[in-house]
Order: C-alpha cells, then structure tokens, then sequence
C-alpha cells in the first residue's frame, strides 16, 4: 500500500507524544527510589490500576492484531480474544492476592520470596527477559505498521521511534509514569472503540462501500477466455503470456499497453472465467511491482467486500442502519469476498499473489477458516490449535509485565479488585473487536500486506479525525505496552541479576541507574527485532509470548503457592526446561523455517504454538526435581505467606 501522511493525524500524533512524555518528565521528579521506580512504591489506587492492567493488556496484539485476524480468518480471530480473556480467570482465583504477598519489585521476588536461592534468581530473571523481549516483538511491530499511514514514514522508521519514544519514558519515570499512560490509553481505548462500532452498525451492509469518497471500492476485472486442451489460449483485448499452476489453483498472466496482470482462472456452471488478483513482483533486477506497475501507479488496492448480502431470505444492494445482532445475523446469510495469499516464481520473478475467494458467512463466523480442527483437519492442526489455546489461556497469569502490576496497589484485596475491573474492561473491549474485525472485512479497507491495519483503516473510512484519533491512541497503545515490558526487562537485569544474583548489593540510586541503562539497551534490540519480523500478524506473535510465560512461568508459581514440598531446585529447573523447549519448538515452527528462506513444509515439525509440549513439561519437571532435591530445611514456610 501508499500511505501519505495526514496532517490530522500528525497533530493528534504528537498531542499524544506529548502528553506522555510530558506525563513522564512529571513522575520523574517524583522518582526517588527503586521502589518508586520499579513498582510506582505501591501508592496506585486499585482502580487506576484496574484500567492500567486493561491498558497494559490491550497491547498492539488486541487492538491490531485480533481485529486483522477477525477480518481474514473470520471467528478463528476472534478465538484470540476468548482465549485472552480466558486467561484472566486464572489470573484472579489463583495468582492475583497471593501472588501479591510474596513480592516487592519483580516476579523473580516473588519466586524467591521462600527460599533466598541464587539458582531461581538466575533462572527467572533469564525467563522475564525472553518472555518480555518476545512479548516486545509484535509491538514493535505494530508500531511500524501503525505511523506507515498516520505519518507516511517506512515501517522500519516507524519501529525506530517508538523505541526512541519509550525509552525516554522508561528512563525518566519507570512504572509510575507507565502506569498512568496505560489508564489513559486503555479508557480512551474503550471508548474509541465503541465510537468506531456505532459508525460501522450506523453505516451497515453494502456490495460497495464507498464512504464520502474517503474510501474508493475498487472493482476487481473478470475476462472471459478461449480455452484449448486446457490451457487459456485467447483473451478479448489482452495477450496471454503465461500460466502457473500452484497446487489446485491455476493462474494466468495477461498483458495489455505493456502492462502485465494476473488472473485466477475458475470454472462454475456459467463457463471460464479469469478473475483479477493482486499481484507483488520482486523482479529479478531487484524491482518491486504492484499489479504490474510500480508503486507509486497506485495500481494496489484495499480490498474486502461482499459478493452477495441476504437479509431475510431477500438479497439486496445495502441493508442501512442495524443493530449490533441484525449485524451479525445478515453476515451471517451472506457471501464475504477473502483475499487469499499464495507465492510463486515466474522465471527469475518472486511473485506474491492474493486471490479472491468467496466465502459463506456461515462459514466465516464458525471455527476452522485458520485452524483446521473438523473431520477433515490433519493431527497438526488439531495439535497447534490445541496449544494456540493452551498458551492464551494459561499464559496471562505468568507475564512479567502484568505480575508486577500486582505490586503497584497497596493491598492483597485491591490486586483482586484491580483485576476484577481489567476483566470487565477487556471482556467489553474483546466484545468490539469482533464487530471492528468484520467491518474491516466486508468495508474494502483491508491492506493485503498487513493484516495489522484493519481497525485504522476501518476508521480512515469514516472520516479523517476518528482514524488520527484512533491511529493515535493505538500508538500510545504500544508506546504503554512497550514501556510496562522494558520496565519488567529492566527489573529483571538490574534489580534481579546485578543487585542479587551477583550481589553487588546496590543502593536505590545506582540500582535506578543501572535500571535505566538496562531500559535503553533492551530498547535497541526491540527496535532491531520489530525490524526483522516485519508483516506477521501481531495477534500470532503475541501467542508465542503467551507459550513461553505460560512453559517458563506458571508451573513454577502454581506450585510454589499450592504444593508444600515445592523446591528451588525444582522451580529453577522448572523455567529452564520450559524456556529451552518453547524456545526450540518456536525456532524450528514453520514461520521461521519461512523467516530462514526455508520450504514451511520441510520444518522439523508443523507444531507453530510449543504450548502443548513445553508446558506439561515444565510441571513435570518441577514435581520431579522438588522430590529429587527436595527443599532445604529452615526455610519460611509457603503457606505461612500467603495466609498473612
């Protein structure tokens, strides 16, 4: 896509920065120690702190990447989000009071509340640094997604300013300043999001959305050819110069005044016919052409629509206003047009394709468009689903960046009230993204390159200042979100291995400094990492974050809270076993065996979400290590803890 910068959103971008930043400069006079800094000294009222737990839990992944995922995979999108929030539920009976008790910066304090052990302060530091750094990737990049459109940089230069942003953030204030930026996203999150459903139920079905011309529906070409011994041998008014067959799809290249396009060719009841795609060519001589052309031809459009809208049994042109279930129940009866993606080389071309594929909306709101769990799905698919779920809904209860929110409230009974208000929050939230996610699919405002902008496309739609307030306010969304995981990250580094692991026994000042040095270096490899992984839906990535804390973290606290004879030994192996066997599974998954320049089809397995392996064995690991090694005597007892 083309984005050009809108001044609009360039002003309320820079509102916004400002008002973080300036928020960050004013908690940074107030920072005066490591209590303070890492943990705001625990003086941030319960409900504050409930819309921040929202705000930090509303990252890029919610807002951008389930919405995405809604609109080209349909209710497997939205699976996301009921995994998301399923995962509060652990969060609130299990981890939130107690956990509360145990620590006093970090999650490593909490693990090591009992046993004063060198072993788990090297392991789970270790674990909250990777499941942060892999929790930071996907913001990143959103990030760069994002200020694509809302200020026309390239994507790369997008990542490099938000890291630029969060670091001054984190290095100024820490988590008091973080917090009060997640309250304000988050609230303003929710409510940007309830304005952007009204507009879409306001604005209704149609077979050609077109929205005061700030959106053009573009109608794709259908040609109808000369076949002879199956082979697409005449076009009216094209040269044919070529066809390729990609598993069970063929598709045919025509060329018209010089210009080369590609066609799907199909065959129904009504005869042949060739259906325009979408077309990015990375030539041989390093050339990139859109459909044929160069970029800047804008010959690349935004896609999404309907074929077909059935309201009552009656097709019909547009239905107009409905609510929130006629909505539903009209998509539910009518055709929505998917963009399909497949690649190719033609000669010494690389060529990636997007087709259309019309699809039943019954089909489009029931499980299985990404996740093939029905009769015909292979043992992978049921597997990596299986897990996907796994991982989000275990996973919440074990990120570093939400634990150490439990230690910004006063009391064990304000951390249980916080959640209850996250909870309801984000479960209103969640409720939204599944009608901003099927706007975005049947409202021709999809970017076929990145999934990520469906909501800020959606709302460019329907006008000019709704989609620079909401760009905006997404950008805060990752700024927040970013900033909570560099301030975990730090934790980690400065207060868990340098001041106690390797006992250099730091004073609040110097452990601050080291903190905001370690900020700063987290922040450039987040930048150097939102860079790498470009164009991959944030949804997906924030899944492997959730696998990883889910593997590395829960066992360990699970246990320690609930099993007497839990033993340090037994949670240090614990975090290792889990981070080790997430982390292979994830590094030789499918998508990176593609990040590699590797054949998908040819990885070690097809397994992409490790869950269902790295967690089992991290229980197991931890219940055989505590009965081999068993805890040393004189400890505290754990009960005793959390009972206070």
């Amino acid at each position: 896509m083309i984005y050009e910068i809108s001044y609009i959103a360039l002003l309320f971008f820079f509102i916004f920065v400002g008002l973080v930043v300036g928020l960050s400069f004013y908690f940074g006079r107030k920072t005066r120690s490591s209590a303070s800094y890492y943990a705001a000294g625990g003086q941030i009222h319960w409900g504050v702190n409930g819309i921040a737990f929202a705000g930090d839990y509303l990252s890029a992944a919610s807002f951008l990447g389930i919405c995405g995922m809604i609109a080209i995979s349909g209710f497997d999108g939205f699976l996301y989000a009921i995994g998301f929030l399923g995962g509060w539920v652990v969060a609130l009976f299990l981890i939130a009071e107690p956990f509360k008790r145990l620590g006093k910066y970090t999650f490593t304090d909490a693990l090591n509340a009992k046993f004063n052990s060198r072993a788990i302060t090297l392991s789970a530091s270790i674990g909250t640094l990777i499941v942060s750094i892999f929790y930071l990737i996907p913001q990143m990049v959103g990030a760069g997604d994002l200020v694509m459109p809302l200020l026309g940089m390239p994507h790369w230069a997008g990542v490099l300013l938000v890291g630029a942003i969060v670091i001054v953030i984190v290095a100024s204030a820490g988590m008091a300043s973080t917090t009060y930026v997640q309250f304000l996203k988050g609230g303003l999150l929710i409510v940007l999001s309830l304005v952007l459903t009204f507009f879409i139920l306001k604005n209704g079905l149609t077979l050609t959305p077109d929205f005061k011309g700030s959106s053009s529906h573009y109608t794709f070409m259908e040609l109808t050819p000369q076949v002879e011994n199956e082979k697409v041998t005449t076009v009216s008014g094209w040269d044919v110069v070529t066809q390729q067959a990609v598993g069970d799809k063929t598709f045919v290249k025509l060329s018209q005044d010089g210009i080369e396009r590609w066609f799907d060719w199909t065959q129904d009841q009504n005869g042949h016919r060739l259906k325009e795609a979408l077309t990015v060519t990375q030539q041989g001589n390093g050339q990139i052409l859109y459909n044929g052309e160069p970029k800047e031809n804008r010959r690349f459009y935004q896609v999404g629509h309907m074929s077909k809208i059935v309201v009552n049994g009656q097709e019909v042109q547009k239905t107009g206003s409905v609510s929130p279930f006629e909505f539903l129940s009209a998509l539910q009866e009518s055709e929505i047009v998917r963009f399909l993606q497949v690649k190719f080389s033609d000669g010494e071309d690389q060529v990636s394709l997007y087709y259309q594929e019309p699809t039943a909306g019954a089909t489009f709101m029931l499980p299985g468009l990404k996740y093939k769990i029905g009769r015909d799905a292979n043992l992978w698919s049921k597997l990596d689903f299986i897990s996907l779920m796994l991982a989000l809904f275990l996973g919440t209860a074990a990120l570093p960046h939400i634990l150490i929110r439990y230690y910004t409230v006063k009391t064990p009974r304000d951390a249980r009230k916080s959640t209850i208000l996250a909870i309801a929050a984000i479960g209103g939230f969640y409720i939204l993204t599944l009608f901003m996610g099927l706007g975005s699919a049947v409202n021709g405002v999809l970017d076929v390159e990145s999934s990520n902008m469906a909501a800020p496309l959606l709302a460019r739609a329907f006008g000019a200042v709704l989609f620079s307030i909401i760009s905006a306010v997404a950008f805060a969304t990752v700024l927040g979100t970013v900033a909570g995981l560099i301030v975990a990250s730090s934790g980690a580094i400065a207060h868990d291995f340098i001041d106690v692991y390797l006992k250099k026994n730091l004073s609040d000042h110097p452990k601050v400094q080291v903190g905001k040095i370690a900020a700063f270096a987290v922040g450039i490899f987040a930048i150097l990492l939102g860079m790498a992984f470009k164009g991959i839906n944030v949804s997906f990535l924030v899944g492997w974050a959730f696998a990883i804390a889910a593997s590395a973290n829960l066992p360990a606290i699970l246990f320690l809270l609930f099993w007497k004879k839990t033993s340090e030994t037994g949670i240090a192996a614990s975090i290792i076993v889990g981070i080790v066997s997430s982390l292979l599974i994830i590094l030789t998954s499918p998508t990176m065996w593609d990040k590699y320049g590797l054949d998908a089809a040819g990885a070690w397995h097809q397994l992409e979400n490790p869950a269902l392996i790295s967690f089992p064995l991290a229980v197991l690991t931890v219940y055989l290590v505590s009965l081999w090694y068993p805890k040393r005597n004189g400890g505290k007892a754990i009960e005793n803890n959390v009972a206070k």
